[in-house]
Parts: structure tokens; C-alpha cells; sequence
């Protein structure tokens, strides 16, 4: 709490409430007593001013094209990291040291199995279900399953149901895709890395030997950990509204699920993808860059700008530099990486995408790197919420352990009727 006060003024009255200021970032006014005091809430459709808890986990300054996880920025930890060190990181709030890790690791691959009786939860669904609809009732499920780590007034519990669910999402999303595609499930090889036991399930069968290529692995381990968390975005502001209630973990991380499925949130890249097919080849990017400037025209450009950045995102960043190298390890001969790279060096030199600060995002380059690996367009935002599980996780801890954590509550502008009596059906 800083010394500084904000003054508010309605009609002839004035009223003071304290300014908050973090570690970095803008100053926060503090406005819990704002209707007790003057009878008026505050109006705020998304949330675009509003801060909505207190955290120390993940920063952003969008002007900036900053983010840092506990401090370290995203693109050193992409680059030199690993998905596991930073799920550590973002549960415990350091790095690890080599002991820590090597028992962090230990601890979430003994957690990799399913409940066998999940397998038959499973083929209750039908075969063109959607992976994320599967996932969003798998990972509902395991809190019928998984009894003793369902007390969240135990830290103990707590623990264990967040290693649960970090363990077990690779698991639960490579079992959606199979059960796609009619091929039997593959149980988690516990000899492998996080990311190379993922790949394994996902993409062997168990007619012939599957190698995991070290290009592919550590690109996805880059992706997992660019999407790892990303402050209180849709997704994270649900786990931690479902988490306000009291509910169990398991299903607050299916609420998570459930919100990041819509494609204004985790399909992004999705339509990313298909709008770069669409295009073709760069001769006929300067025709969808005129399109995407007229008003009149419906079509826009996936992958460009954020609710957040009105600067380069840093994820995008590392991202050209891996698909790259997927391609090239894969030798793939993609047209849609050309019309990318070109997409995005014409929409850069244009003044319009200048001013209106729309700069490429993650998902820009995101779906061409999951299609060169393999993956079917309906599971990017699957392995999109394998990888925010554990910011999700690490959200609904800090917000449980918060003191002053209470049930979330919006208000509202109200524009409906006003008080009116009940009129006889045979009156009206």
C-alpha cells in the first residue's frame, strides 16, 4: 500500500480509497469499499481495468511485449529451460536445484497413469467427440476417482491433486486423440521425459518401435512452456472463480477447460492455420491484407494482436525461431510457412496494422509447428490446456492460500424492468 490516495467525486460528494502498488506494473486502486461508501459499483465489461486478485506468479506490460514468469523472462526460460523446471518454478516460486528437479520430475511421472476404469469412461463417449468435450469430462471425472486429494483445506491434499493433475493431462489428451482415431490406447513409458512420454502416447502404436525425435521433443517442450501460464486471462479468471466457490481441483481445472475451448481463447490457433491455407501462397497475401483493412470486409487476420500486447509478443518470437526447426527436422516442405513469414513482414511494413498496434502473436506460428509434428487441427487447443494446466494449478493454490481470498461476485449494470406486479394469465 502506498501513500497516495484516489479522489473520487459523485455530485457534491468526494471520497478517498487507497492506491495499491506491486512489485512492478501500474498502481491499483483499491475499491472494495467503493459501494459501501458511496453506494455505486463500478462499470467494467471484460475486466479490461480491473484487477481481480493479488499474484505473484506471471507479469505482463503488453505496451512492452514483456512477460515474465516469477521474474524470469519468457524467452530465457523457453530457451534454456524446461517444461518441468518451469512448472516448478511457477508452483514453488524458484528455480530448482538439481535435487528438487530430479524429485519434481520423479514425482510427476509416478503420477502418469489413469485409473484403469477411465479407460471404459472413455468409450462412453462418441468416436467424433471432440477432444476437448473428452477432456472437459475426463478431467471432471478424476475427482470421483481420486477421493483422497479432493480437501482443499489441506495443503497436503492440495499437493498432491496439483501433481495429479500435471501428471495426468498428457495422459488424458493423448487418450482422446487415440480413442479419435480407433487406435488402442498407449500406457505412459516411465523411462521417457514429460515431453517425450506425451509424444509416445500420442503418436505410437503397438505394432512397431516409436523413436522420439529430439527436435520434435524439445519443440514441444517450448510450446508447453510458452502456453504454461499467462496471467488472469478467461481461462486462469475461471479456475479461480470455480476455485472461490470451494470446489474440488479437479473441477475447476475442467471449468479452465471448458472456457479455454472457445475459439476466441485457446482455438486461435486453429483458425490461425486454416486462415494461412486459405491464403495459399504469398502472391496472394497483399489481396487478404487489403481485405483484412476493409471495414466492410468480415475477413480479419488470425494471429495478429492480443488483448493484452500492443507490441510484438515475445512468444511469437521463439516461435518462428522452432518451426524453423521442426520443418527442418522434419523435412517438411510447408507453403504455409512461407506465407507466414511473408504475411507477417508485408502486415509489419503497413502502416494500418502500425497504428492499430496489431503485431503477430503466439498462435501466429503455433498451428504450423502442430501440424508439421502431426496433430489434427481439433487437438491444438487440447495440447493448448495440457500445457496451461499447470498455471491453472498454480493459480487456484496461490488464490486458495490467499487470507483475504473470498467467493467472487460481479455486479452489474442493471437495465431491465423495474418493479412490477404479477398480472392473472387470463388478465393479459
Amino acid at each position: 500500500m502506498s501513500d497516495k490516495k484516489a479522489q473520487l467525486t459523485i455530485g457534491s460528494d468526494s471520497y478517498e480509497f487507497p492506491v495499491m502498488q506491486g512489485s512492478t506494473g501500474p498502481d491499483v486502486i483499491d475499491i472494495r469499499k467503493l459501494y459501501g461508501q458511496t453506494g455505486a459499483f463500478t462499470f467494467d465489461p471484460g475486466y479490461k481495468s480491473t484487477a481481480s486478485c493479488e499474484s505473484s506468479l506471471t507479469y505482463i506490460d503488453g505496451d512492452e511485449g514483456v512477460l515474465l514468469h516469477r521474474g524470469y523472462p519468457i524467452g530465457q526460460l523457453a530457451e534454456h529451460s524446461s517444461f518441468m523446471e518451469v512448472s516448478y518454478l511457477l508452483l514453488n516460486g524458484e528455480l530448482p536445484s538439481k535435487d528438487e528437479l530430479d524429485t519434481f520430475e520423479d514425482t510427476i511421472t509416478r503420477h502418469t497413469m489413469l485409473h484403469e476404469q477411465l479407460s471404459q469412461f472413455y468409450r462412453g463417449f462418441r468416436r467424433d467427440a471432440h477432444p476437448m468435450a473428452v477432456m472437459c469430462g475426463v478431467v471432471g471425472a478424476l475427482s470421483a476417482f481420486y477421493h483422497d486429494s479432493t480437501d482443499i483445506s489441506d495443503p497436503m491434499q492440495r499437493r498432491i491433486a496439483s501433481h495429479r493433475l500435471i501428471a495426468k493431462m498428457p495422459t488424458i489428451a493423448a487418450m482422446a486423440y487415440k480413442y479419435s482415431i480407433g487406435q488402442p490406447f498407449v500406457y505412459p513409458d516411465n523411462s521417457l521425459s514429460y515431453t517425450g512420454n506425451f509424444l509416445k502416447m500420442t503418436f505410437s502404436v503397438p505394432a512397431e518401435p516409436y523413436e522420439v525425435l529430439p527436435a520434435v521433443e524439445k519443440a514441444m517442450d517450448r510450446i508447453f512452456i510458452l502456453h504454461a501460464d499467462h496471467e488472469q486471462n478467461a481461462s486462469t479468471s475461471t479456475v479461480r472463480l470455480a476455485g472461490s466457490s470451494g470446489a474440488n481441483p479437479f473441477a475447476c481445472i475442467a471449468a479452465g477447460i471448458a472456457c479455454l475451448w472457445g475459439p476466441a481463447h485457446g482455438g486461435a490457433n486453429e483458425a490461425c492455420l486454416n486462415m494461412l491455407r486459405e491464403i495459399g501462397t504469398p502472391e496472394r497475401i497483399p489481396h487478404y491484407i487489403e481485405r483484412a483493412k476493409d471495414k466492410n470486409d468480415p475477413f480479419r487476420l488470425m494471429g495478429f494482436g492480443h488483448r493484452v500486447y500492443k507490441n510484438y509478443d515475445p512468444r511469437a518470437t521463439v516461435m518462428q525461431k522452432t518451426v524453423r526447426e521442426v520443418f527442418e527436422a522434419l523435412n517438411v516442405n510447408d507453403p504455409i510457412f512461407e506465407v507466414a513469414l511473408r504475411l507477417e513482414e508485408l502486415a509489419l511494413e503497413d502502416d494500418y496494422f502500425k497504428e492499430k498496434k496489431l503485431f503477430p502473436n503466439v498462435d501466429f506460428y503455433s498451428g504450423a509447428i502442430l501440424s508439421a509434428i502431426g496433430f489434427p487441427t481439433t487437438m491444438f487447443t487440447a495440447l493448448f490446456a495440457l500445457a496451461r494446466t499447470v498455471g491453472w494449478v498454480a493459480q487456484w493454490n496461490e488464490m486458495i492460500s490467499d487470507p483475504g481470498q473470498v467467493i467472487g461476485r460481479p455486479r452489474q449494470l442493471y437495465t431491465g424492468p423495474t418493479q412490477r406486479d404479477y398480472v392473472p394469465i387470463d388478465q393479459r
